[in-house]
């Protein structure tokens, strides 16, 4: 007889320990599995049917909020202005999982799970109230991203602007863009349509331009170049480099040409601050290839390019949102390193990352974190977190960067008096990309800071796939966006 009670024993203990085991795999190991698993109907239900936070402009204006309803969800996320914000907030939706935007990247503090929300979770089942996730209180100055907004209009393009010092993001604006309410409906049905529709083809408006989308940078990829060679300390702004009307890229039979003469110099040599100036191809061609790759290069790591930057949010907030790394090649052939280091070829960047160069040249060298949160609260209005300013780089130097400075500015006031601004200083630099079959077509860029003499806003705008130049095409809507928020 104690022979089969200690067979029965036995295996009542195996099985409370499979059971243990099963179980800790299914809460534990595959929970986030089954809980992502579009099948996982409960999950889903549990989603939206929390009171998730809602995502504030840096002046209280609501972006994001959730908003009770009388369906089985329980509550519908909305989204006031939602074409204006998209690119910041990105969806929440019932039938695809949030994986752009705020909304993505702060999920678990939105909902309400995220382990610093414990105690609120606590309160809530103890009291019998709802919980609620927490509110996100972002950088962006609401003015300044309608001005970018309305700016850029129904072309394909982007704009973003960095506060200097901080390195939080005033604007970021992709057109065209989309209405998150369309994928936020509870008719699953239309929602997958608009889904669907939103998200066919290349030039898909879900895709944020500003940091998903490289381009090649024209001739903004200069002040990369040009901060280089002064870092090498034998060149100033008054040193004189070969240029000309032509340039023969190495071992090869092309011309690169100028697109003004001012640039050509005289006699087959210009000072760097006129090469800057007039964005002169010849100068900038050779000097690259003087320099070599290896110092064009080692100054583009520096300010950003090559690595997968962080814009905001951890593994353990949700999907951290993150800009596509800009690209330089990696040993080039001397002629392709000359249409590298101005701007085309095989040089390719985002439009955050080439504003965030334009930060840099703007605080003396000091390449900061772009952030988009300022803070989050809970419910019960306590501050979680404050995001804090840091430095990502130390580029160059001071000196090296007040020289960029000066350079930057002759090219509104010599080249492009269009952008100036009656009061206050400009510093800038346009670019013209040639895309396209046969070069056909035109990114037109711009970077720039103001005031140049106390930099408070750095500023870049893209307008892709354009017909006129960067100055003409991106620049009014740089001058238009300094505009804004240096009045405010």
């Amino acid at each position: 007889m104690n022979k089969y009670l200690r067979q029965l024993f036995t295996a009542v203990v195996a099985l409370f320990v499979i059971l243990g085991l099963s179980s800790t795999i299914i809460m534990a190991v595959r929970a986030n599995a089954l809980n992502n698993d579009p099948r996982n109907a409960r999950s889903l239900y549990h989603q939206l049917g929390a009171y998730r936070g809602a995502i504030l402009a840096s002046d209280g204006t609501v972006m994001a909020k959730s908003e009770p309803v009388n369906d089985a969800f329980k509550y519908l996320r909305t989204y006031s202005n939602g074409p204006l914000y998209a690119p910041v907030t990105g969806f929440f939706s019932i039938n695809q999982t949030a994986d752009r935007g705020l909304e993505a990247s702060r999920s678990m503090l939105l909902n309400g799970e995220a382990d610093s929300l414990i105690w609120q979770r606590a309160k809530a089942m103890l009291t019998g109230t709802t919980n609620q996730g927490a509110s996100i209180e972002t950088s962006i100055d609401p003015k300044l991203q309608q001005v970018a907004y309305d700016q850029l209009g129904t072309r394909d393009g982007a704009a973003v602007a960095i506060e200097v010092n901080t390195g939080r993001i005033l604007a970021m604006v992709s057109t065209p863009s989309y209405d998150p309410n369309k994928l936020a409906t509870h008719d699953a049905k239309a929602a997958s349509q608009a889904y669907n529709e939103l998200s066919a083809g290349q030039n898909s408006p879900l895709i944020n331009r500003a940091t998903s989308q490289l381009y090649p940078p024209g001739s903004t990829f200069k002040t990369i170049v040009a901060s280089a060679a002064l870092e090498t300390g034998d060149y100033q702004t008054d040193t004189k480099i070969p240029a000309g009307p032509s340039y023969t890229l190495p071992g090869t039979a092309t011309q690169l040409p100028n697109a003004e003469a001012q640039a050509d110099g005289v006699n087959g040599q210009i000072s760097l601050q006129e090469a800057v100036a007039w964005s002169s191809n010849t100068a900038f061609a050779q000097l690259g290839v003087k320099l070599g790759a290896s110092k064009v290069s080692d100054m583009a790591t520096k300010l950003g390019f090559g690595s997968t930057i962080t814009i905001d949010g951890t593994e353990s907030t949700g999907t951290p949102m993150t800009a596509t790394a800009s690209t330089f090649p990696s040993d080039p052939t001397d002629d392709k390193l000359a249409l590298a280091s101005i701007g085309q070829g095989d040089t390719t960047a985002t439009p955050l990352q080439m504003a965030m160069v334009a930060q840099a040249i703007a605080n003396n060298g000091k390449l900061m974190q772009p952030t988009l949160v300022d803070r989050v609260r809970a419910a019960d209005l306590t501050v979680l977190s404050q995001t804090k300013p840091q430095t990502m780089a130390n580029a160059f130097s001071k000196d090296s960067a007040d020289k960029l400075t000066t350079m930057m500015e002759s090219v509104v006031t010599e080249a492009n008096p269009q952008l100036a601004i009656d009061g206050i200083k400009v510093a800038a630099k346009t670019g013209t990309a040639q895309i396209g079959t046969d070069n056909s077509a035109i990114d037109g860029w711009v970077i720039g800071f103001a005031p140049a003499d106390n930099p408070q806003i750095a500023v870049a705008v893209l307008v892709h796939n354009t017909d006129v130049y960067g100055s003409l095409a991106a620049g009014p809507i740089m001058r238009a966006m300094m505009q804004e928020a240096l009045q405010q």
